[in-house]
């Protein structure tokens, strides 16, 4: 009995050392085909106020990609002429993202690199762009966001509270009278 217990005993020892090897085979495999992906899109966030508030990484994105999906043509030629950056670009902003994301899907489908940039910050936040990421997620597009500039951070660092924990909840409406005032706190620190 020992010894039939013994000999299944080493059979799971190397059926279990196989797997491993396997697995690693496989996630190396993965790896590499990660890295020979051509198609993604690339959220980067740009600056906010001054023009060197920009990462190395987010410079070298847009220098790579085959297009820029921009928010504003004034705000992002100012960047991009700033930067030298010659790569081609095309408006993305919340008037024709309903009527250009299929377009988009399918330049990144064929293999192409986008990159998504706002007027200032990170898309997607208060910015457009949302469409487009769940768009890429429901298609399994890579999709890659870059850290960077943000106005949230440094407002609650220099704010001088704790802030051991926070929520955002949006940026305040620009008109004067805000209509919903239950989404906001009565007083500071609520």
């Amino acid at each position: 009995m020992n010894f039939l217990y013994n000999k299944i005993y080493v059979n799971f020892y190397y059926i279990e050392k196989m797997c491993y090897k396997y697995l690693f085979f496989y996630i190396n495999l993965e790896i590499k085909l990660i890295n020979k992906i051509n198609k993604m899109l690339y959220i980067v966030p740009t600056p906010i106020g001054n023009l060197e508030d920009f990462t190395f990484r987010a410079l070298r994105i847009l220098n790579e990609v085959d297009l820029i999906l921009i928010e504003n043509y004034k705000t992002s030629k100012k960047l991009l002429n700033f930067y030298k950056i010659k790569t081609k670009t095309k408006c993305y902003h919340i008037y024709n993202e309903h009527c250009i994301t299929n377009y988009i899907l399918k330049r990144i489908e064929k293999g192409e690199k986008l990159a998504l940039i706002s007027s200032a910050g990170t898309p997607g936040i208060s910015d457009p762009g949302y469409l487009l990421i769940r768009s890429c997620i429901q298609k399994f597009i890579p999709i890659e966001c870059l850290p960077g500039p943000t106005a949230l951070i440094p407002a609650l660092v220099s704010s001088g509270f704790s802030i051991n924990e926070f929520t955002f909840i949006g940026f305040l409406p620009k008109k004067k009278k805000i209509k919903n005032w239950k989404y906001y706190p009565k007083k500071i620190g609520q």
